[in-house]
């Protein structure tokens, strides 16, 4: 008969071989998608050069060869980073500030019935109004300078307010009772309880806040042909028809869109790491 030591010493042998063979499978999985992503881009690009040689017409849809090697001499000229800097600390600046004041208002709404109620006109409006007639009356009411700042504000504020706030009425309420029967602070009520139900909404709704953030930043620094901006560039390539301008200047804001919303949710997810060792 097997003895016990035996089938227990077997059952960690098996667990300890199976652990290294799951990394490679990891790393098999990821670097597949890496390639299904890859050939997704170059059908994508084939797709779009196709189009532009059936227009036959460059001002119409210029070709993606034509866009990559403008891309390979814009960042050389002169002003660019600037330009870049310029739109860059305004929109994350107003992304950033949205983020802050919808988690503090959404906690405060959290907490006490009554401030949410009074900040639900507030919010539904800013949902609800186009972000274009925002865009007029900031020009009318700000400098060119905040005009960016708060257009990001305005459009990422209520998305995290309103995912914050939910978080926060999804926590588990058997686990409120019990911090409540023991007399728990509401600091480490909030610390232990509120924040492990706020992390996937806050994630959720800050992996779309800095896309959203430099649409809608772009589209008024566009409308109000904000000097300096990125905006600026794209108006002067619609004004100008240079259309491989307008698609490098795209591509561009894509790029920082993409790497800043990274760096972002890296940097929340960093920090509830921290909060969760204390």
């Amino acid at each position: 008969m097997e003895k016990r030591g035996d089938r227990i010493s077997g059952d960690n042998n098996t667990r300890t071989s199976a652990a290294p063979n799951a990394i490679p499978k990891a790393a098999h999985t990821k670097t597949r998608r890496i390639a299904q992503k890859a050939i997704s881009i170059f059908l994508a690009l084939a797709v779009w050069h196709i189009a532009s040689v059936a227009v036959g017409i460059d001002i119409l849809l210029v070709s993606p060869i034509k866009v990559i090697a403008r891309l390979g001499t814009i960042w050389q000229e002169e002003g660019f980073l600037q330009t870049v800097a310029f739109s860059l600390l305004r929109i994350t600046s107003g992304c950033l500030l949205g983020i802050a004041v919808g988690i503090i208002l959404a906690v405060l709404a959290g907490r006490f019935r009554i401030a949410e109620i009074l900040l639900w006109p507030y919010v539904i409006t800013i949902k609800s109004v186009p972000i274009a007639s925002f865009i007029i009356l900031c020009l009318i009411w700000l400098s060119f300078n905040q005009l960016t700042v708060f257009i990001a504000f305005l459009i990422v504020f209520p998305v995290v307010y309103t995912n914050v706030l939910q978080g926060i009425k999804s926590t588990d309420k058997n686990m409120l009772e019990m911090a409540t029967l023991y007399k728990i602070p509401w600091r480490r009520k909030f610390l232990y309880i509120y924040l492990p139900s706020i992390k996937p909404y806050l994630i959720s709704s800050s992996n779309v806040a800095m896309g959203m953030a430099w649409k809608a930043g772009v589209a008024a620094e566009v409308i109000g042909v904000v000097n300096g901006s990125i905006g600026e560039k794209l108006y002067e390539s619609k004004i100008y028809f240079l259309n491989a301008d307008l698609f490098s200047w795209t591509i561009i804001i894509v790029l920082l869109s993409v790497l800043l919303e990274k760096l972002l949710v890296f940097l929340i997810k960093l920090f509830f790491s921290r909060i969760e060792k204390i």
